[in-house]
């Protein structure tokens, strides 16, 4: 039922956006939020360029970043509509506007208010959703399902679920001693850690789909399938190698000086999961068990943080993509000679279990489609853009820093859009400068927390599940938390307030 609110509250949001923008002068408005596409070309928009954006904290390269929302620099002031400066009261901007009178006055700062960068409309947002995220989906759900059967059937989930079962047997009380939805949800969080989201979602519909055999009320949430789906959407990675390569692709100093500051946030954000569901769940965190777990984990990552550290950016992009290939190979192997030891049918097994891959992807569609639309008509309408202009706004007004403004398109989009998160991301870099406040700060908001909502519609998906009762508040809170977390950090590590 919160699910159902929210996304009928992003359609009503989106539309009242959009129809005040249109009757303040943007007439196409509704005709991007329904047939737009990214790949259409820009409008066109010629500027005569005064000092330089170095000058307001800004990138070398933000003219290029211009040419991406259709702003064009020109050498005449006499071909311009726009004139952008670093500083509006300058003389020679009064000079230069007497040539040419109507020219808009912007500084490169101001100017991001007025840039509107083309998203697809709901149309070809339904299309995609298909064609890009479900189809390439179903190959992956097939073979990792396919694996996972065998695993099954060869009696190593349940191995597995004994090895956690001291730790996850505290946190999901409700869940008997040796469930296979132990192992599930232990290699989702394994995938989760080692930056391998095809894997991640494969095992983590496997743990949701397990987890309701259990569940007395098949349309309304578990306990157990709320605390799971916590954890998994705080995003715990132990090497943002993702990040990591953008950075180094855009030219950053130093590509990796990110992966503090997001282990600690994202760590934070699955701390504060696992502490707001228990105690809505009255589960008691301070038990030995749960306090050596993690205790245990966090000295592991410490020990993590200290060696990736001492190595070079090339060297920490190839551990990371040794460790995390290389292990999934070696799970692979793993599973086929334990299941010829036990004289598994090993390819029936698989094709057993891939079939209900195939038949997870097929059902999933129309959540998928459903989330997605929405999310399109929120950033087609331009509801992101007057938030975050809100914001810096008010921040203004108090006096406060507002560097940090800058990075939260970032954190605001990732609870709805992974790849929009990442493109905005990418925008920061590429207008403030891979190595600026605003930069760093996106890049480990970006690597604080999953897709909150997409993974919600997904899972909960599904097993048809109707009634997600307080999963959306728990989520969103933790991922409040990791937000609040890489603010601080950033501050920490790359700078205090000027």
């Amino acid at each position: 039922m919160a699910l159902s609110k929210i996304w009928s509250a992003f359609i009503i949001i989106a539309f009242t956006v959009a129809a005040f923008k249109m009757f303040t002068g943007d007439e196409k408005i509704f005709t991007r939020m329904v047939v737009g596409k990214s790949g259409d070309k820009y409008d066109s928009v010629f500027y005569y360029a005064i000092g330089s954006p170095v000058n307001q904290q800004l990138s070398l390269k933000y003219a290029d970043f211009l040419k991406e929302y259709g702003y064009y620099k020109v050498d005449s002031v006499n071909k311009a509509t726009v004139l952008l400066t670093d500083n509006l009261t300058a003389d020679s901007v009064k000079t230069i506007t007497a040539f040419n009178p109507a020219l808009q006055l912007f500084t490169y700062k101001s100017v991001q208010s007025k840039l509107v960068r083309k998203v697809d409309g709901i149309i070809e947002t339904a299309k995609n959703a298909v064609m890009e995220i479900i189809l390439p989906l179903i190959g992956v759900l097939a073979l990792f399902m396919g694996f996972l059967s065998i695993a099954e059937k060869a009696g190593g989930v349940r191995v597995l679920s004994k090895i956690i079962w001291p730790f996850f047997s505290k946190i999901f009380p409700d869940v008997p001693k040796g469930h296979p939805s132990f192992g599930h949800m232990m290699m989702n969080f394994s995938a989760n850690l080692l930056n391998l989201d095809n894997a991640a979602t494969p095992f983590g519909l496997k743990a949701m789909e397990s987890l309701q055999e259990l569940n007395s009320n098949k349309a309304v949430a578990s306990n157990a399938q709320i605390m799971f789906m916590a954890l998994h959407a705080s995003g715990l990675t132990l090497i943002p190698v993702t990040i990591i390569g953008f950075r180094s692709s855009l030219g950053a100093a130093n590509p990796t000086d990110i992966f503090i500051p997001c282990m600690i946030a994202t760590f934070a954000a699955t701390m504060a999961a696992m502490l707001i569901v228990s105690f809505k769940q009255k589960i008691n965190v301070f038990q030995p068990v749960i306090i050596a777990w993690v205790l245990g984990i966090s000295a592991i990552i410490t020990l993590l943080v200290i060696f990736v550290r001492s190595l070079s950016a090339p060297d920490a992009q190839l551990f990371s993509g040794k460790l995390s290939n290389g292990l999934i190979l070696v799970i692979f192997l793993l599973i086929v000679i334990g299941a010829l030891y036990k004289k598994i049918d090993v390819f029936d097994a698989f094709v057993e279990g891939a079939k209900g891959g195939f038949e997870t992807g097929v059902r999933i569609i129309p959540y998928i489609v459903g989330m997605l639309v929405a999310i399109s008509m929120l950033r087609t309408s331009g509801t992101f853009d007057v938030l975050i202009n809100g914001m810096k706004s008010l921040f203004t007004m108090f006096g406060t820093d507002t560097r940090f403004v800058d990075g939260l398109p970032t954190a605001l989009i990732k609870p709805l859009s992974g790849s929009g998160a990442r493109g905005m991301m990418i925008d920061t870099m590429r207008t403030f400068g891979p190595d600026s406040f605003a930069g760093k700060l996106a890049c480990v908001l970006q690597g604080s927390s999953d897709t909150t909502f997409y993974v919600i519609a997904v899972y909960f998906g599904s097993i048809a599940v109707k009634n997600t009762r307080y999963a959306v508040s728990a989520m969103l809170l933790a991922d409040l938390v990791g937000i609040i977390t890489s603010i601080l950090l950033a501050y920490l590590f790359f700078g205090n307030p000027a």
